[in-house]
């Protein structure tokens, strides 16, 4: 089973793999990051052939999503020939609930510069498969692999990857799929017992100097809170070849 049906040109409904942690009632808002991608990758593919790349993803989370069938619009706020901004939108009755904005620009090889200070996780087969829905409830939790090392409270290094497709029955790329786990991040390097205390992130922001080749998505990631209720997940991104960029997440911390 996919993690979304498409009912018409820009209406989607959830499966139950799209279930949340926060609240069973509502979509883990992981599948829709996804799902907004491979709208704006769509939307690019039916406008040009050049296939620019996306360079940045930057989600504004507006408020929570029922498990019911929302809309996706895709619009082009600036466009050009060699570098686009994109604005996609899911939204649910009438009401916008994420908003992304992608940078895509044009590639070109630069393989004689390439290189990066930033350090290289272990492989998948090193870790030790984890169940995450010892800690966190819902269908999405329960959908995908993970593989993990806990180093400190609020810090972890893991690998994620899930076998449903993201939409049934399309053609979606590596971005779109990896993308549709990136939000994982804020529960998988557990700082605080989430019975005991809320965390959820208000935007996530990710920037990749390098394409994903994996289904595998790797993350390095450290969880801080400061003293007036706002918190930081960060993350460096990684495939099985290595880094591939960074992801940052704002929490609002609520204690029960």
């Amino acid at each position: 089973m996919s993690y979304f049906e498409r009912l018409g040109a820009e209406t989607f409904r959830p499966t139950p793999h799209v279930g949340g942690a926060w609240n069973l009632e509502e979509q883990h808002i992981a599948p829709a990051l996804g799902l907004l991608v491979h709208a704006v990758e769509s939307d690019r593919d039916a406008r040009r052939d050049d296939r620019l790349a996306i360079s940045r993803l930057s989600y504004d989370i507006l408020g929570t999503v029922p498990l019911a069938p929302c809309e996706v619009s895709v619009t082009v706020l600036r466009g050009g020939r060699t570098i686009e901004l994109v604005e996609a939108v899911l939204g649910h009755a009438g009401r916008a609930i994420v908003r992304l904005r992608a940078w895509l620009m044009r590639s070109g090889d630069t393989d004689a510069h390439a290189g990066t200070s930033l350090g290289r996780i272990e492989p998948p087969e090193a870790f030790e498969t984890w169940d995450p829905s010892s800690v966190w409830p819902g269908g999405f939790i329960a959908s995908v692999e993970v593989r993990r090392k806990q180093t400190d409270t609020g810090r972890a290094t893991y690998w994620v990857r899930t076998a449903q497709p993201l939409v049934d029955g399309e053609q979606v790329s590596i971005l779109a799929s990896v993308a549709g786990l990136l939000d994982i991040a804020n529960g998988m390097a557990v700082r605080a017992d989430p019975r005991e205390i809320a965390y959820p992130n208000l935007d996530l922001t990710a920037h990749f100097f390098r394409q994903p080749t994996s289904r595998w998505i790797g993350f390095d990631t450290a969880v801080s809170f400061g003293t007036d209720g706002v918190g930081l997940t960060s993350s460096t991104l990684h495939d099985v070849a290595g880094p591939i960029g960074t992801q940052s997440q704002i929490l609002t911390i609520r204690p029960y």
